[in-house]
């Protein structure tokens, strides 16, 4: 039975259960849940939390698991992303004073609080700057008015809780983070479950991504009409019953249908649909 982690809170925990639900899977009916067995997929499921994530799996007793990018790396666990999920995107960046320093090659000497500790002071070590880290488990943004730090490094969105707090973004982001799919490094990467697990959440984020377009168009205008929509590998087109029509149904990316169909139509098509796709393989 293959043994997997999911998010048991935060903002990584809903979308997880979501996307884990579309792709056939049982999920949890109370939060209190911490782990739920689906025996029809044979897998069993540990609802934990995200930041312990990366360590349970590279210990081995977890086979996967979701957690963040940030979260992976932060940990120092010996796991590695193998599939990254869309959601829960976030940018992880320094802020300070106005002022204060313009990048990272200014922090020399100064202490820079966060929650992310082993990140900060991979990159800081990375870029040759000799600064103290000190952790703090969230609101880093009070440490610079208290005098604990004089930068602080955290995940930022808007930006609208720094300007409130007085601070400013400086430099180069540190990374960009999502969901992720990790597991053991060096673990197997052809065993069968895993992979089944893999194509069902690909298949979900395809089905995400794309729907399926159907439209007619006259026959001389199909190769121009292709070029808009060439599907995966290529759309399937049929004969109507009236001579010099045919019926063409493709996967187009969805951010992208409503032009297509404006291009479509302008270009003599009709009966233009577009359908969501609720799953998938390729």
């Amino acid at each position: 039975m293959l043994r997997i982690a999911v998010p048991n809170k935060g903002s990584l925990s809903g979308p997880a259960s979501a996307m884990l639900h579309e792709a056939g899977y049982q999920q949890r009916k109370e939060s209190k849940e911490l782990v739920l067995v689906d025996p029809e997929n044979e897998v069993e499921f540990f609802y934990l939390r995200p930041r312990d994530i990366a360590i349970y799996v590279s210990s081995g007793k977890l086979d996967i698991g979701i957690t963040g990018r940030d979260l992976l790396r932060d940990s120092g666990a010996d796991a590695e992303e193998i599939l990254p999920l869309g959601f829960a995107r976030s940018t992880f960046r320094y802020a300070t004073k106005p002022g204060t320093a313009g990048g990272v090659e200014d922090f020399g000497g100064m202490t820079v609080a966060t929650s992310y500790e082993g990140i900060v002071a991979q990159h800081l070590a990375d870029h040759g700057i000799d600064a103290s880290v000190v952790h703090l488990d969230g609101a880093v943004e009070t440490a610079i008015q208290l005098g604990v730090a004089q930068v602080i490094a955290d995940v930022v969105e808007t930006g609208t809780s720094l300007r409130n707090a007085g601070l400013e973004v400086v430099g180069e982001p540190i990374m960009t983070s999502e969901a992720v799919v990790v597991r053991r490094t060096g673990a197997d990467a052809d065993e069968p479950k895993v992979r089944q697990f893999l194509r069902r959440l690909q298949g979900v984020l395809v089905a995400r991504t794309y729907v399926m377009m159907d439209y007619d168009c006259r026959a001389e205008h199909l190769e121009r009409a292709v070029a808009l929509t060439p599907g995966l590998e290529s759309p399937t087109v049929s004969p109507l019953h009236d001579k010099g029509w045919v019926a063409v149904r493709a996967m187009v990316p969805a951010k992208e249908a409503q032009r297509i169909m404006d291009d479509l139509y302008d270009l003599g098509a009709r009966a233009i649909l577009t359908t969501a796709i609720h799953a998938c393989r390729l």
